[in-house]
């Protein structure tokens, strides 16, 4: 017995596309055997191997997953990137503001579901990018903060060298290197990120505002962090009919986020309370009296080259975070079929950072929270029914779900149309409805884009297993085959790498954690 959760008209299957040459360096000999010398190698290949399906990733869209995948993805990538420039607005002396994160995410997201080979990818403003720009903003502030966007925008045409570099040396073969150690340590250290900052958002609320708008703040996050939680948990349960349970986990954001912010305008007492809203400017205009062409020419040379070893840091960045965003956005879970590439999407990334810079942007990077729940937004599940007799007697049964993800409707236009939405929201209606909110709803989608990292991860899987009891594990555990010492040693040094990083994180040295070398550490 199967019950599909919602109802997907036939597709017609996919067709295989026969490569005359596949990507690889073994029995190659001499020269040509040297990954950095083979110059556009890997960029060559990626795209030969996705332009056959290019029309397939247009045709495939028009499903009920695609409309349910624009709604949610614009929220889930919008929010963050505005809670972040909040962050970002405070902490840079208001150089980015509301226009710049849309501007950024909008770019992203229009380059990348046009042109990408892997367009599941969800690229946008990324906490690790704005610790980076608030803590050099922090050291250019000693000497002289009036350069700071010119140095930006050399930081980011520096860092889109070195982006042209890698993909053009087909250097992005060597994340073959990065391990579940490494993986699950930098996606449980970016879901404390986001946890951290949604506790920094409230505390400034209390600093700022006061108790009462404080407190109200917190209420707010936490419930609005509770509806939408429980809405998608709801999802995947049992509960009601599958269609009406999945409208409820699809539109959750929008549920949440209408309901919480409308509470927060209930007349009365509630409404009194000053809290933080979200500041806007003029529709389409930079936050600051510029135009959005940087100055960047003006610089004097020695702040150039300063601005080099930066610009390399924001490449290593990049390179672990949004090669494994792209890794979580089709992780084995999710049962696709069209191929996927790294060095020609590290290629296009480059060129988003060098327009970023130049026009003075956040620069956009792939999500790691968001990635995987785009993928999973347009994953078909069905639910089978399992039943189990029972020696109790006759008719005894046990009945269970089974969950079975059967199908993935790969396409670039949830991509192009969240585009399409976030440069909507920079007309001056949508930024008055953007005015209305308040910081605390950004707090709670901190908390769940955080917890949906943390609680994922194979640190948080592992420590489960380990205070579970033992005669409740599936027999079919892998872990039941390493010893709980093991387990728990193994936990400890991602803790503990995790812990380092975090504290590093809320200092000046922070500019240094953004490639530490646990990120390189291999397992046997």
């Amino acid at each position: 017995m199967s019950t599909p959760e919602h109802a997907e008209a036939p597709s017609p299957p996919l067709e295989r596309v026969k490569s005359v040459a596949s990507y690889t360096y073994d029995n190659i000999t001499g020269w040509k055997s040297v990954r950095i010398l083979r110059i556009g190698r890997g960029m060559y290949h990626d795209v030969r191997r996705r332009l056959p399906y290019y029309w397939s990733d247009i045709r495939d869209a028009w499903t009920y997953r695609t409309v349910a995948s624009i709604v949610r993805m614009y929220f889930v990538n919008m929010l963050p990137a505005i809670a972040y420039t909040l962050d970002m607005h405070r902490r840079t002396g208001e150089f980015y503001g509301i226009n710049e994160a849309l501007f950024s995410s909008a770019l992203a997201a229009m380059v990348f579901s046009i042109l990408a080979v892997q367009p599941l990818t969800i690229v946008g403003i990324t906490g690790l990018i704005s610790l980076f720009n608030y803590t050099i903003y922090d050291i250019i502030k000693i000497y002289d903060p009036s350069i700071y966007p010119q140095f930006m925008c050399w930081v980011g045409i520096w860092g889109a060298i070195f982006h042209w570099i890698v993909a053009l040396c087909n250097m992005c073969d060597y994340m073959r290197y990065a391990t579940d150690f490494s993986s699950e340590t930098f996606g449980f250290y970016v879901g404390t990120i986001y946890i951290s900052k949604g506790v920094e958002e409230l505390i400034s609320e209390f600093t700022s505002k006061g108790s009462a708008a404080g407190f109200v703040s917190c209420m707010i996050a936490i419930l609005y962090f509770l509806t939408i939680y429980s809405l998608e948990i709801i999802g995947s349960s049992t509960v009601w009919t599958a269609a009406f349970r999945g409208l409820l986990a699809d539109y959750a954001y929008v549920i949440g986020t209408i309901f919480w912010v409308g509470f927060s305008h209930i007349p009365g007492p509630l409404k009194a309370v000053d809290m933080t809203r979200v500041p806007i400017s003029k529709a389409f205009y930079p936050t600051q009296p510029r135009g959005w062409l940087i100055h960047f020419w003006e610089l004097d040379a020695k702040w150039i080259f300063v601005a080099l070893p930066f610009g390399f840091l924001i490449m290593l960045l990049f390179y672990y975070d949004h090669n494994v965003s792209s890794l979580t956005a089709q992780a084995r879970q999710f049962p696709l079929k069209k191929p996927a590439g790294f060095h020609w999407d590290f290629f296009l990334l480059g060129c988003t950072t060098f327009i970023s810079g130049i026009i003075g942007i956040p620069f956009p990077n792939g999500l790691v929270p968001q990635a995987p729940v785009h993928t999973d937004s347009l994953t078909v599940y069905e639910t089978d029914l399992c039943i189990v007799p029972t020696e109790e007697g006759e008719g005894a049964e046990i009945r269970r779900p089974v969950v079975k993800a059967t199908a993935v409707v790969e396409q670039r236009i949830s991509h192009f149309v969240m585009g399409l939405a976030i440069i909507g929201t920079m007309t001056g209606p949508l930024l008055i409805v953007l005015h209305t909110m308040p910081a605390a709803v950004f707090a709670g989608v901190f908390f769940i884009v955080g917890w949906g990292s943390v609680g994922s991860s194979g640190i948080m899987q592992k420590a489960i297993y380990l205070i579970r009891e033992n005669r409740f594990v599936q027999r079919d555990e892998p872990l039941l085959k390493v010893r709980n010492r093991k387990i728990l040693l193994w936990i400890l040094c991602q803790l503990i790498a995790v812990a380092a990083c975090v504290a590093i994180s809320e200092t000046i040295a922070a500019i240094g954690i953004l490639f530490p070398p646990v990120w390189l550490y291999e397992s046997d």
